[in-house]
Order: structure tokens, then C-alpha cells, then sequence
């Protein structure tokens, strides 16, 4: 006999509790078992590709992790260094660009001279902010992400973890399937299909968007001209995830750059604008709606919830979660709906009249 309901929600309840608590306790700890786990995720099905032309499954795993470290391999002697010399090049260049600013601003409005005026005294809280923001998140990344044990235990465990989930993937799922209560295997089963669907169907595709754009605006900008384009471009495709924050961040920095290098040459300033635009075109009606689908569920505005809350909660482990957790929490949320619409408590004695009458 199946425990009551009341029974069941308790007990999952408590999981999900002690879920959240080991999430928000070491967080920082399981960030390169995450990211391992996702990378095996998004591997797995060239796996299953390569398993159904005749390989092993270890030697497809074995074909995947050749074929990435002879890509990262590339990237970090040919892509990488280009980056970094660019950041720090703009990072350099960052007075000369604010002390140009300033002296834009004073010419076309004199009353910011006056240091007593209310702009005056706007602009320079928001820089002191800006400031204190920018010195207490560059002490966070050099007190974590880029402290040098973190990096070393993230850059070998990533990759162990990786190979070894995307071996036993499987087999691993075929576990976590046998421990499902046998009355709801069905169910489970299904939501479970609904959430695989949803999350390879927007992180997969949504990856997939970003690559392609970053590496179009990079190139773009660089032919363009554009001093800075390469990081520009690859700032603007690692965050094009987000919906409108990539294109409005990445064309706000690019043509920001573009009146700093080409003032008075508005051709040159029209194409960097255009880059974006077509950009944004580009994605809003052929990448995202081939590579990613209308279907998947995920409304920008849940999205950036997620990511916010996740994010303060739990860090940039939570983050990585964030958009698994909520493509499960909509699928879920999709069930119950159908579930309530289903029952008496919805349809009232109107609908099981309708039903007896239909019979």
C-alpha cells in the first residue's frame, strides 16, 4: 500500500530541504563537480552519436576527451592570449577613456563644472559606487575564482569528473531510475522526459546562440576596426544568454569604444551599431528560434529571477543550477497545473456532470 500524499510530500520535502542547506553550506566545494556534471550532460549525446556508429562506450569517451583537450589546447595558444592582452589592454586604457568622458561632458554641459550643482554631485556618487563596487568584486575574484589553489583543484577536477560521469552516464541514470517509488515510475519518468527536453532544448541551444554570436561579433568588430573587438565580442556572446542583456551590453561597450576611437567618423560608428543590430536580427529570428525553440517553457523574466536568487543564495555554484532547477520547477509547476484542471477542485460538479453525461 502507497504511502498517503500527505506522507510522500513530507519526505520529499525534507529532501529538497537538506538539498538547499548542502547547497548554500558548501557550495563553493561542489562548483567543479557541477560544472563537471554539466559538461558530461552536454557530452552525452555525441556519446550515445559515436556508441550507435559502432564504438564503446569507453572509446567514445575516450574520442570526446581527446577532441577537448585538443580544443582547449588550440584555444589557449591561439585565442586565449588575444583575449587576455585585449582585457588588459582595455583595462589600461580605461582612464584616458573616463578623462575623455569627463571632458566631453564639461564642454556640453558647463554647470558640471560647478562642483556644488546637483549632476555634478550625481555623477560623482555614481562613481564612488561605481568604485567601491568594482574594488569589492575585484577582491572576491582574486580572493576565489582566481586564487591560485581553486584554479589548480577546479582545472584537474573538472576534467576527471567529466570523463568519468560521461563514462558510467548511463549506467548512472539507469540507478537513479531504479530508485524511483515504483508507483509513480510512469509519472517520474516522464516529468523527468519533460525536464531533459526543456533543459537540452534552452541550454543546449541557448550555448549554442552564444557561440555563434560571440564569434560573429568578434570578427565583425575586429574587420570593423574596432580596437577592442575581440573581448568585446566575447563579453557580448558570453552573456547573450541572458535575454537583451547581451546585445544591450555588448553594443552599449562597442559603440561606447567606437565614439572613443572614430569620434567625428559617424560611417565607421554606424557600422559598429550595425553589427549589433544585424546581430540581434540574426538571433531574434533564425539562431533562437532554430537552435533553442519556442517550446521550451522558460520565460525571460523566471530566468532572470532564477538566476538572481540562485546566484545571492548560493553563489556562482547556484548560478551554474539555476537554469536546470527552474526548467524543472516549470515542468513540474506545468504538471500540477494539468493535474488541478483535471480534478473535481477545478471543475466543480459542472465538469464530472459534463463527464457522466458524456459517458
Amino acid at each position: 500500500m502507497a504511502l498517503p500524499i500527505r506522507d510522500q510530500a513530507k519526505y520529499w520535502g525534507i529532501v529538497a530541504a537538506v538539498f538547499l542547506v548542502l547547497m548554500w553550506l558548501i557550495g563553493n566545494v561542489v562548483l567543479p563537480f557541477i560544472v563537471g556534471a554539466a559538461l558530461a550532460y552536454f557530452l552525452d549525446p555525441i556519446a550515445d552519436r559515436l556508441e550507435r556508429l559502432g564504438l564503446s562506450r569507453v572509446a567514445a569517451t575516450a574520442v570526446i576527451t581527446f577532441a577537448a583537450i585538443l580544443l582547449v589546447v588550440l584555444l589557449v595558444l591561439s585565442i586565449i592570449p588575444s583575449l587576455i592582452s585585449q582585457l588588459t589592454a582595455l583595462i589600461n586604457t580605461a582612464p584616458q577613456i573616463a578623462a575623455r568622458l569627463q571632458s566631453f561632458l564639461l564642454e556640453r554641459f558647463p554647470e558640471l563644472s560647478d562642483s556644488t550643482s546637483t549632476a555634478r554631485q550625481t555623477l560623482a556618487q555614481i562613481a564612488s559606487t561605481i568604485q567601491a563596487r568594482g574594488a569589492e568584486l575585484a577582491n572576491g575574484v582574486l580572493s576565489s575564482a582566481l586564487g591560485l589553489l581553486n584554479a589548480v583543484i577546479f582545472i584537474v577536477v573538472v576534467p576527471v569528473v567529466t570523463f568519468y560521469l560521461l563514462l558510467d552516464w548511463d549506467k548512472l541514470i539507469a540507478r537513479i531510475d531504479s530508485l524511483i517509488p515504483r508507483d509513480h515510475v510512469p509519472t517520474v519518468r516522464a516529468i523527468g522526459a519533460d525536464i531533459n527536453a526543456v533543459i537540452a532544448g534552452f541550454v543546449r541551444g541557448q550555448l549554442s546562440v552564444c557561440l555563434i554570436l560571440g564569434t560573429f561579433y568578434a570578427i565583425a568588430l575586429m574587420l570593423a576596426g574596432l580596437q577592442y573587438g575581440m573581448i568585446v565580442g566575447a563579453i557580448a556572446g558570453a552573456i547573450t544568454f541572458i535575454p537583451y542583456v547581451g546585445s544591450l551590453v555588448g553594443g552599449a561597450l562597442a559603440i561606447g569604444l567606437a565614439l572613443f576611437q572614430f569620434w567625428g567618423d559617424w560611417v565607421s560608428i554606424g557600422i559598429i551599431a550595425a553589427i549589433f543590430a544585424f546581430g540581434q536580427f540574426v538571433e531574434g529570428n533564425i539562431l533562437t528560434p532554430k537552435l533553442v525553440g519556442e517550446s521550451v517553457g522558460l520565460h525571460p523574466v523566471w530566468l532572470l529571477f532564477a538566476l538572481s536568487l540562485f546566484g545571492a543564495l548560493f553563489g556562482f555554484a547556484g548560478m551554474l543550477v539555476a537554469v536546470p532547477v527552474a526548467a524543472a520547477i516549470g515542468v513540474i509547476t506545468r504538471f500540477g497545473i494539468t493535474q488541478y484542471q483535471g480534478s473535481l477542485l477545478y471543475q466543480g460538479t459542472a465538469g464530472k456532470d459534463t463527464e457522466d453525461s458524456a459517458a
